[in-house]
């Protein structure tokens, strides 16, 4: 009986890990993650070399997924770019963060499913529809949703560092940029589609402010709703004076997830029925039991 019993309240607490192993089955609050490296992540890299540090606010979480190159999803784990942007060394980006707060603040988010898309050094022409990044991205947007289904709610952008190395390409930001927006949303089907992206806190070349002056002012065009920026101007760097620490990415995601949040309603906590039974049963056969 003693057996049975401890049988019994094994299999009560375990209930939530159990569910979460089946999160890759389940709807999720899909995200997309593209740009170049601070969004594929490079904090904690220095000289080619990821130092392996994961602060807390990046931990696993099963209910956080991410999908891999192969378009299959698992649990998310730092670094979320590794097996796509495999040209450069990849640490610490804004993701995890991201999400580990979102769900914080919104419960209702349910599983969180993040799609890496960002690679490094990239101009935003490369990003245009029809090249090979867009379709990379749509491609893996299609999958996600597929894959188990879900609800793709924003897209997280972080580029415009390479963009900054010549003056037409700087010039020329604010158009392409509003462009790539609004082919993104008209090909997801999503016209309101939340857009979180970041204003540069560094870049390769004289024309950083004229990159950000593009990011800050773009967000007040009317014809693009949702679109929010959040400003990384002052995260600290590493010591290639380009990219984010890891203590940087980490606020950084916090920024992203305050400001998606902003503008969405909080979504109501999905229950499972069956669960509810399953504890419900669990709890009264203990209780019995211990009276």
């Amino acid at each position: 009986m003693f057996l049975l019993i401890c049988i019994i309240i094994s299999a009560f607490f375990n209930l939530p890990s159990a569910a979460a192993g089946n999160a890759a089955a389940q709807p999720k609050s899909i995200f997309i993650l593209a740009g170049q490296s601070n969004m594929s992540g490079r904090g904690g890299v220095v000289n080619d070399t990821w130092d392996g540090v994961v602060p807390p606010q990046c931990s696993p979480d099963p209910m956080i997924l991410r999908l891999s190159a192969a378009a299959e999803w698992e649990e998310a784990r730092e670094p979320l770019h590794r097996d796509i942007d495999v040209e450069k060394t990849c640490g610490v980006g804004p993701g995890m963060p991201f999400a580990h707060l979102a769900r914080r603040r919104d419960p209702g988010i349910g599983v969180i499913g993040l799609v890496p898309c960002a690679i490094g050094g990239t101009n935003i022409s490369e990003w245009r529809r029809g090249g090979r990044l867009y379709r990379q991205l749509m491609a893996r947007a299609q999958a996600a949703v597929h894959g188990g289904g879900g609800l793709i709610r924003g897209l997280l952008w972080y580029q415009g560092e390479s963009d900054t190395t010549n003056h037409e390409d700087a010039r020329l930001y604010k158009r392409r940029l509003l462009r790539f927006f609004n082919d993104l949303r008209s090909d997801l089907l999503s016209p309101v589609l939340p857009v979180i992206q970041v204003a540069l806190a560094s870049g390769s070349g004289p024309y950083v402010d004229v990159i950000r002056k593009a990011q800050l002012e773009l967000e007040l065009e009317l014809e693009l709703p949702n679109l929010r920026c959040v400003d990384a101007r002052g995260l600290q760097l590493e010591p290639d004076g380009l990219h984010l620490s890891t203590r940087a990415q980490v606020r950084l995601g916090h920024m992203l997830a305050d400001a998606f949040l902003g503008i969405t309603a909080p979504l109501p906590v999905q229950s499972s029925g069956a669960n509810k039974r399953c504890n419900s049963f669990f709890l009264d056969l203990f209780f019995r039991w211990i009276r």
